[in-house]
């Protein structure tokens, strides 16, 4: 079976894989060899401005549908797209499905336009074909005429994937739609979603954390908590992937208090937390700044006998710099090291990031140049967050060292290194430097992304020459 994919570009608008259409060129040709529309008798007057024909009530078949169709495209002017739409929905309420891609296609040829009603009339009919791949495909023409696309489309496409089984598939588009964006789903898409679930026994816990995911990554947490009750409702049992994902969404959207009454439930419902359900509760107290709280629910969770990891202490450790614990945060490095726990870069790269965004640029630094003395090598990470450190500080000479061994190291600089000494420069109003250090980017492998631009937006305003110094972003807007 060929299939159309969406794909989204960082804007959050579809882009449509082509190679479907072909195919939906192929259905157009073999349903039009098939029509052979006979003419009326009757002609409508072309004088003034489009008129609706008057045939409407005639129309008892296809062949009826197929003559009035012929008898409005030789209509001087042409009638209106809402007669069109109009003609294409009488044959798909007889069930022609196939004549309506047909009739669609003799459109495209004459040149006359659709708008979105005519459009998600043929999408339709390519699912009521069981052919969602070719409703997919028409999604280009949404992109090639700049129509947008609505709820109503994405509901018919969902609709027709759960009808072709294609429930993986479903799933997946939802998501992508609620993830990025794209629509904001309805009470007839969410009804669309569990009667493709329900109808067909699709008790798959997989399916409904997919679901609860996509709401979760775009705040919905109302919808994300109603799918989880809908799933204990139909007797599937979450597990804790189940109870991790609701807890994440409700932590990362600062509902802190329903992330820890659904933590206590885990218990009655006689699953145990895991390592990485105590580390989302952890992060979501340090990040609304509930030290105390985070404090104890460590404590707690020792004595539980969960064994913290990597991640653990790096939580701890930022959420103590990001809260101005500094000796909190140092007392905690220094039982890992008493401990000989094994420490990773990782954990060093929190301390120095914290110790440098406190004033504590001596303390980082010191601890950066042992980082040699203990077997760990700076990674491209270490060495951005100190020269972050010394911009911050104002020491442009001392960044711009550390970038220099950075590169004797065989450390390659990214872009994010770049635009720390960037910034600093523009921090410190040295334009002439900053503009000198760019020339000397633009020979090495530097390319600009989207933070380069925004940091040079104001300056580049002032001396457009800037731009030939990144090519990319120039290129992106000559096109």
């Amino acid at each position: 079976m060929m299939r159309a994919a969406v794909h989204y570009s960082p804007n959050g608008n579809p882009s449509v894989s082509f190679f479907a259409i072909s195919r939906l060129n192929a259905v157009i040709t073999h349903s039009a060899s098939a029509i052979t529309p006979r003419d009326y008798s009757s002609s409508i007057s072309t004088k003034g401005k489009p008129l609706v024909p008057k045939g409407f009530e005639n129309v008892k078949c296809l062949d009826d549908a197929l003559s009035l169709f012929r008898q409005m495209v030789e209509t001087k002017p042409l009638p209106s797209l809402v007669s069109f739409s109009r003609l294409l929905k009488t044959v798909i309420n007889m069930k022609h499905y196939s004549a309506v891609v047909s009739l669609f296609g003799e459109m495209q040829k004459l040149g006359i336009p659709a708008d979105v009603f005519i459009l998600g009339t043929v999408i339709d009919s390519c699912c009521l074909m069981h052919r969602t791949d070719l409703g997919f495909s028409v999604l280009a023409i949404h992109l090639k005429k700049g129509i947008p696309f609505n709820v109503v489309i994405f509901n018919t496409l969902l609709r027709g994937l759960f009808a072709e089984n294609k429930l993986k598939d479903g799933v997946n588009l939802f998501k992508k739609l609620v993830r990025e964006n794209i629509c904001e789903p309805n009470r007839f898409m969410y009804e669309t979603i569990m009667n493709g679930l329900c109808k067909r026994g699709h008790t798959d816990e997989i399916t409904y954390n997919a679901i609860m995911d996509g709401y979760c990554l775009c705040g919905q947490m109302d919808r994300a908590r109603f799918f989880f009750d809908f799933m204990v409702d139909k007797s599937i049992k979450p597990s804790i992937i189940s109870y991790n994902i609701l807890i994440n969404g409700y932590c990362r959207n600062k509902k802190v208090d329903e992330a820890m009454q659904l933590f206590l439930e885990i218990s009655q419902k006689g699953l145990k937390p895991n390592i990485f359900t105590c580390n989302i509760v952890l992060h979501g107290l340090f990040e609304l700044g509930r030290t105390s709280s985070a404090q104890k629910f460590f404590v707690d969770m020792l004595s539980a006998g969960h064994i913290p990891d990597s991640y653990t202490h790096c939580t701890l450790l930022s959420g103590y710099f990001k809260n101005g614990l500094v000796e909190e945060a140092m007392s905690h490095f220094d039982k890992l090291e008493r401990n000989r726990e094994d420490t990773y870069i990782e954990i060093y790269n929190v301390l120095i990031d914290g110790l440098c965004k406190n004033g504590k640029l001596d303390k980082a630094l010191a601890i950066f140049e042992k980082l040699s003395l203990i077997g760990l090598h700076p990674n491209v990470i270490t060495y951005t967050t100190m020269i972050n450190g010394f911009c911050r500080e104002g020491l442009l000479d001392e960044a711009k060292d550390m970038l220099r061994k950075m590169e004797d190291n065989g450390c390659l600089p990214n872009n994010a290194t770049y635009n720390v000494i960037m910034h600093g420069f523009l921090q410190s109003n040295k334009i002439s430097e900053m503009k000198a250090f760019l020339r000397e980017m633009t020979v090495k492998s530097f390319s600009s992304d989207a933070t380069t631009v925004e940091l040079l937006i104001d300056i580049i305003a002032e001396d457009p020459s800037l731009l030939d110094m990144i090519p990319e972003f120039h290129l992106e807007n000559k096109k």
